[in-house]
């Protein structure tokens, strides 16, 4: 039932790609964000930074909004376009995490602890590491290629880090002596950046689950 979606020319693959470029860009920009405060401690450049991230996050955002309106203007099989838009808007939610992590550091003035800016690190790093697999195994259903199993098993395993990393940092945070209002704002970064390989490992999922149902 998927088969006129993936057809080269068809508007609807090429805007799902279109979504992917900025997907990574928005990831791209988080990332580079994060480094201006993590590793050179040099914040200058992170309210451009931050803007570029929501630049590409809206782009995201209207580009989902294009393919909801081309798939629903044409006479496709409902399955097919509701399973399509409920990836693309599953998808869609690590942006707006990615958002969230830096409204945090930016407007509630977070500073992040030299004693827990490893943890940090690991974090991110999986998680982003997950974000591009993510990125990978929806390029894989798109195309029809197989694969998609195998990259939500790597991404299972990454969420599993994460969660080890999150639970661990949360844990040492409340032993530690940091003012509990700082307290407060760090456990909610920590958790939103979590969040981020968590959703990941839930589209990963839901991605398999739609290239089992194109089999059927």
């Amino acid at each position: 039932m998927f088969q006129f979606l993936f057809n080269k020319e068809n508007r609807v693959e090429k805007l799902i790609f279109q979504y992917l470029d900025s997907f990574h860009l928005v990831l791209d920009h988080f990332s580079r964000a994060l480094a201006t405060c993590i590793t050179r401690h040099q914040c200058e450049e992170f309210d451009f930074l931050m803007d570029q991230t929501h630049k590409y996050e809206s782009k995201a955002d209207d580009i989902i909004d294009e393919v909801n309106n081309l798939m629903f203007s044409k006479a496709l099989i409902p399955d097919a376009r509701g399973d399509i838009m409920n990836m693309l808007i599953s998808l869609d939610k690590i942006p707006h995490l990615v958002e969230r992590a830096l409204f945090i550091i930016r407007y509630e003035g977070l500073t992040i602890p030299e004693v827990f800016m490893s943890d940090i690190e690991n974090l991110i790093r999986i998680s982003l590491e997950s974000c591009d697999l993510l990125s990978k195994q929806v390029a894989l259903f798109i195309k029809n290629k197989p694969g998609t199993r195998t990259v939500m098993g790597t991404i299972d395993e990454n969420e599993s880090r994460c969660d080890h990393i999150e639970r661990l940092t949360i844990s040492k945070l409340f032993s530690s002596d940091m003012d509990p209002f700082v307290k407060l704002q760090f456990k909610e970064l920590v958790l939103v950046i979590g969040d981020i390989s968590d959703q990941a490992d839930r589209v990963s999922k839901l991605v398999n689950i739609l290239t089992l149902k194109r089999r059927v």
